[in-house]
């Protein structure tokens, strides 16, 4: 995202060494004086102000950041809001209390607060129920209906722009034993085969039954509560059905279609005998450790068990299911983005072959050298035309060009062709668009979230 600002490109130059090209290059931001920084953008860029909202471009000490683990250490941990940590047990406890410096400072009621850190909703909500804490982002699935009528005004559902999806490893083989395709054919075939998959999950199902918390079933990726210039939903005007919004039907009407069509597809590649799949690779399905993550973990292995293809799973905890993840150590993982900042790009930049949230390894090992992917810009303005091209000649060219774009409208309509791109690999299976599930105790005020998932407590009270 830095790439906006004057100089970026030079800085992050290297060879095919990875040695910068430019070694003496600097991003064009001068600090005026101790309270100024002047940042020169190399273009216009509309959403900018969203940016210098997001936490990344919050400005930091050189000398601090200089160390590696200064963002994980109490000491050296830069806090430039109403709060500052002054202590971390990791995976126990993080301590805040009030920043003197604040510029809002004499607002701030409470001198301090303490985060208690869990991954066990159980664990969780025991905490909730019995006083010791006041506030919790995540319930047991199976006691969601029954918060609802106990706590009606403590359990709390709020909008939010997210998306829950799946996501594949596009450099894993999921062809059948024997098969002879190679190349760009095999991963032509593959990616129809993770779009018929992705048509085999009845995603009401998964919002009314698991979710239970007014999540909305997802036809795109880019989430719900993104807009076009015109005001319009940018996921219903995603896609090129006119019978339907986004790349999946996701209405209870269509889950017989959809079914019937997936089977047709898949049975292209893999035998059918009639009720099921004989000769589907076994898969594994990765996820992090929670209730809610295997219940929709097991909703999708018994969708596909149904059609005759196993698919297994494993959870891992956070940290070592993200780095897997990361590395390409899967074939199939559980994934959701929540937006940064109020712009579609913030979904569609995630997958340059670059980024570092590109988990699904597009243009990454052997996925790099694919020369199969088409992009033609001449109809808005520009001279690209791509036939053939990998996937950096293709889709990084297009977010490169969707972020120096000056015309908005232009760039809206660049971006849906960027996820008319990224939803053609079939590699990202959008599931559901989040809602914020929370419970608050009563006796706390003050307390607020926004629709990026952010929690305030600068102006937070406890009753006595």
């Amino acid at each position: 995202m830095f790439e906006v600002v004057d100089g970026y490109a030079d800085v992050w130059d290297v060879d095919d060494d990875g040695n910068p090209v430019n070694p003496d290059a600097k991003l064009n931001v001068v600090a005026k004086d101790d309270k100024t920084l002047e940042v020169t953008l190399a273009n216009a860029v509309s959403y900018w102000n969203e940016l210098l909202a997001f936490p990344t471009y919050f400005p930091v000490r050189e000398d601090v950041v200089a160390n590696e683990n200064w963002a994980t250490d109490p000491s050296t941990y830069v806090c430039n809001g109403a709060y500052k940590i002054t202590s971390w047990e990791h995976n126990s406890v993080i301590v805040l209390e009030k920043n003197e410096n604040y510029h809002d400072a004499d607002a701030v009621k409470m001198d301090k607060i303490e985060f208690y850190l869990s991954d066990d909703s159980n664990n969780m909500l025991a905490n909730f129920e019995n006083g010791a804490w006041l506030l919790i982002d995540d319930v047991p699935t199976n006691e969601i209906a029954n918060l609802k009528e106990t706590y009606p005004e403590e359990f709390v559902v709020a909008g939010q722009i997210g998306t829950y999806y799946v996501n594949w490893n596009v450099n894993e083989n999921i062809l059948p034993e024997g098969n002879t395709l190679t190349g760009a054919e095999a991963e032509a075939a593959m990616a129809e085969i993770r779009s018929a998959i992705g048509l085999l999950y009845d995603r009401n199902y998964i919002v009314e039954e698991i979710g239970q918390a007014g999540q909305v079933p997802a036809p795109a990726f880019v989430a719900m509560g993104m807009t076009n210039p015109d005001g319009t939903e940018f996921y219903k005007t995603a896609g090129t059905s006119e019978e339907y919004d986004g790349y999946y039907d996701v209405s209870k009407e269509a889950i017989e279609s959809n079914f019937n069509s997936a089977i047709e597809t898949l049975k292209k590649y893999y035998d059918w005998d009639g009720e099921k799949f004989t000769n589907f690779p076994t898969i594994t399905y990765l996820y992090n450790t929670s209730d809610a993550h295997k219940l929709i973990g097991e909703y999708l292995q018994s969708a596909l068990a149904a059609v005759g293809i196993n698919m297994q799973l494993e959870n891992q905890e956070w940290a070592t299911f993200l780095n897997t993840r990361k590395d390409g150590g899967y074939t199939v993982a559980r994934n959701g983005w929540l937006a940064d900042y109020n712009d579609p790009i913030c979904f569609l930049d995630m997958w340059t072959s670059v980024s570092g949230n590109n988990d699904v390894q597009y243009g990454k090992g052997a996925h790099k050298d694919l020369a199969m992917y088409d992009l033609d810009l001449t109809a808005y303005g520009y001279d690209i035309k791509v036939e053939d091209g990998t996937w950096a000649e293709t889709y990084d060219v297009l977010i490169a060009e969707i972020k120096a774009c000056t015309d908005n409208e232009v760039r809206y309509q660049l971006m849906h062709v960027a996820e008319d791109i990224l939803m053609s690999t079939g590699a990202i299976t959008p599931l559901y668009y989040y809602t914020d599930i929370y419970m608050v105790d009563d006796s706390v005020s003050g307390f607020f979230a926004n629709p990026l998932g952010y929690k305030y407590f600068m102006y937070c009270e406890v009753a006595e």
